[in-house]
């Protein structure tokens, strides 16, 4: 028979065994990853100030992959470097064996002159395919760096806890490669790591990446299935007869032909595809021709961008651009020549991973959530995505008092940081890698 005295030893170990239990049970480990975003939200923003200040092109982000780098050392991690040029990947092994989450920033700026105003606003310069440009954080993925940099920060404080590994993949020349290429099929950002083999010893379970854009501060939308556009580059060149501008019966009109092009590709768009499946764009954004006003020249050279969402609707569009713009310069005795070069692939949330992450997302943004509309934009995410399921979020970064639908965009040079936001996109970061290692059950 037990005495008294045994029955407050047996309930003081059953205390702690439930204590340890619920300390280390999701919900806990996901309230730890908050409390150790809130302590270093001070070094994030700072981070993301020195990096904004200090800008770099694609595949030239040397200083900033240093930053990285020494960071991810720091905190005790294995860290890659020089992948696709400037490329660097930390890795972070958990207490436990499990399995692999992705986390990915694009660490690249704009060729875009940032204004005056900000105590922290670029001055730097860069070289863009051979010519000098400004340069400037004008998408945000400075915010996306020290994003990554401070949830690293917050999950190698955990790793004891953590089962499986964390993959922080900090990526160069999402938007294009600045250097000049030596071979015109040459890859680059996403697709270059990829390459270089960046999945191939270690490949993850699942992946992750959130994005600034103009929203409610702090808010967290994102949506399953399609989510940013694939992008192809299209490039068309109408080959007349040159002659005299007032004698245009003697010549064969590029100029008049090219403006009939264009008219006819916009038909693409507005009669042949089903608009109700999928949306659509087709954009002629240059056309360059003639030297004078008296001459009608012999060619004329435009390009263009084709998005769309589903991949038959883009190889559909593909192929009825290329006849359309091939037949309407033939009935004109003109000929076009015509190259669809493919971009990024759509970006597609894993409907699955959308709705076992939706409470987290939930909790990191205390509530404030929403649905994403489709987004015009692409993402060389979508390369990491259909390598294993992926889930790429958007946080709202306009501040408040401000309308989100009046604020600048991404790549324009008033587009504005509200800092306040950044630290949900470092919980949310966290909370979705240690849900995930936590849920999956190993065989």
């Amino acid at each position: 028979m037990q005495t008294s005295s045994s029955w407050v030893v047996l309930a003081a170990l059953l205390l702690g065994l439930a204590g340890s239990a619920q300390a280390q049970s999701p919900g806990a480990l996901e309230e730890q990853a908050h409390s150790r975003a809130a302590a270093v939200e001070t070094k994030l923003i700072e981070w993301r100030r020195d990096i904004h200040q200090h800008p770099e092109l694609g595949s030239q982000e040397t200083r900033t992959a240093k930053l990285v780098a020494d960071h991810l050392r720091k905190l005790g991690l294995e860290v890659h470097t020089g992948i696709a040029h400037t490329g660097v990947v930390g890795i972070l092994e958990g207490g436990k064996p499990g399995p692999v989450v992705a986390l990915r920033a694009d660490m690249d700026a704009l060729p875009v002159k940032e204004p005056e105003g900000l105590p922290f606003a670029s001055k730097a310069r860069g070289n863009y395919q051979g010519q000098e440009v400004d340069v400037m954080h004008a998408c945000g993925h400075d915010a996306h760096t020290a994003m990554l940099m401070a949830t690293a920060e917050v999950l190698a404080g955990l790793r004891d806890n953590l089962p499986g590994k964390v993959m922080f993949i900090f990526q160069p020349a999402e938007e294009g490669n600045s250097l000049p290429a030596s071979d015109p099929n040459e890859l680059w950002g996403a697709q270059r790591m990829l390459q270089e083999g960046l999945f191939d010893t270690l490949k993850p379970d699942a992946v992750f990446a959130v994005h600034v854009m103009p929203g409610r501060s702090g808010e967290l939308s994102w949506r399953t299935g399609a989510t940013t556009a694939s992008s192809d580059d299209l490039h068309i060149t109408v080959t007349g007869k040159q002659g005299h501008g007032g004698m245009p019966w003697n010549t064969v009109d590029p100029i008049v032909t090219a403006a009939q092009v264009i008219t006819g590709v916009q038909t693409i768009v507005s009669r042949r595809t089903n608009l109700t499946q999928s949306p659509a764009v087709v954009t002629v954004g240059t056309i360059q021709g003639g030297s004078a006003a008296n001459i009608i020249p012999e060619k004329v050279q435009m390009t263009g961008t084709i998005r769309t969402y589903d991949e038959k609707v883009r190889a559909q569009i593909g192929r009825d651009v290329k006849l359309t713009a091939e037949k309407i310069a033939e009935s004109a005795d003109a000929k076009a020549d015509v190259s669809v070069i493919a971009g990024y692939g759509t970006t597609v949330n894993d409907e699955r991973l959308a709705a076992q992450m939706a409470p987290v997302l939930t909790r990191a943004a205390s509530g404030k959530v929403a649905t994403s509309p489709l987004v015009g934009a692409a993402e060389d995410f979508s390369f990491f995505a259909r390598e294993a399921p992926g889930l790429f979020i958007f946080l709202g970064v306009t501040p408040e008092g401000q309308d989100p639908a009046t604020a600048a965009p991404n790549h324009n040079p008033r587009f504005f940081v509200d800092e306040k936001a950044l630290v949900v996109g470092a919980r949310a970061l966290s909370g979705l890698t240690v849900e995930f290692l936590q849920s999956v059950k190993q065989g």
